[in-house]
């Protein structure tokens, strides 16, 4: 398919080739960071566990391939299941060689009240929205040894900066995910492998749009945001290209928050 990105954006000769895989990448965000990769000529790999949309966006994508361009892979796995996760990277290395850009996208904002919470729910939404990130993380550093270098992309929120209600458990997960981007960082840098994380404010996706948003959400944007115009998918994927490239080689340990000025 002809590209629908504006040919005015930024290239990053160093993204052609190298393989990146994206967690969640079917729908809103994660899609996005499909497209943006895939443009940039990277082998691109995304897991979902929405086959119709992720199977779709991969035909979509692989129609018509330009030159310098991969067909991207996608792989129903369910992020939750680690065993599961584990052998969804390994056959994306089997595919396309050593993994070089990891982007830890997939999450879940499920609206839930404290008084609903059990152990079970609280446990089933850190497996969502954290665990599954390390655990990708840890999968692919050997990867990135062998090519002596690495970029992973956590995705954050300013949900719980701005004391967001009516999700604690996501916003404790997503807090814990800038801990674990600081950690990981110290313990990766002597291996040249960088780890930020990207910190999303209230992104205009389709789901947002048909859950969420009201009349109040909007006001709220409007009043919070510095920038008043609607933060989206693609302003998420131009700072996951610049991460995720050569020119950010000395960015690691970092919050890039991308918000519109809220938090």
């Amino acid at each position: 398919m002809a590209s629908s990105i504006d040919s005015a954006y930024a290239r990053f000769p160093s993204l052609a080739g190298k393989t990146v895989l994206i967690t969640g990448g079917a729908t809103g965000i994660g899609a996005a960071f499909v497209e943006h990769f895939f443009d940039q000529g990277a082998k691109v790999a995304f897991f979902d566990i929405d086959t119709d949309a992720g199977e779709a966006l991969a035909d979509q994508l692989g129609a018509d391939l330009a030159e310098g361009r991969y067909r991207p892979m996608f792989l129903r796995v369910d992020l939750t299941d680690i065993d599961a996760l584990k052998k969804g990277i390994a056959d994306v290395r089997s595919a396309l060689g050593p993994i070089g850009v990891l982007v830890n996208n997939a999450a879940n904002d499920k609206r839930h009240k404290i008084e609903d919470v059990t152990p079970e729910s609280y446990d089933a939404g850190i497996a969502v929205n954290i665990r599954h990130q390390f655990f990708a993380a840890q999968a692919v550093i050997d990867d990135m040894k062998q090519l002596g270098s690495g970029s992973i992309i956590n995705l954050g929120s300013v949900s719980w900066m701005l004391k967001n209600g009516n999700y604690p458990v996501y916003v404790t997960a997503k807090s814990g995910v800038q801990g674990m981007t600081r950690g990981l960082a110290r313990d990766l840098g002597p291996f040249n492998i960088r780890v930020n994380t990207l910190v999303p404010g209230w992104v205009m996706t389709d789901k947002q749009k048909r859950l969420w948003l009201d009349d109040a959400g909007r006001r709220a944007i409007k009043e919070g945001q510095c920038i008043d115009a609607e933060l989206m998918p693609e302003h998420l994927a131009r700072a996951a290209l610049f991460l995720a490239s050569d020119d950010s080689r000395m960015m690691t340990a970092q919050d890039v928050i991308v918000d519109g000025g809220w938090a």
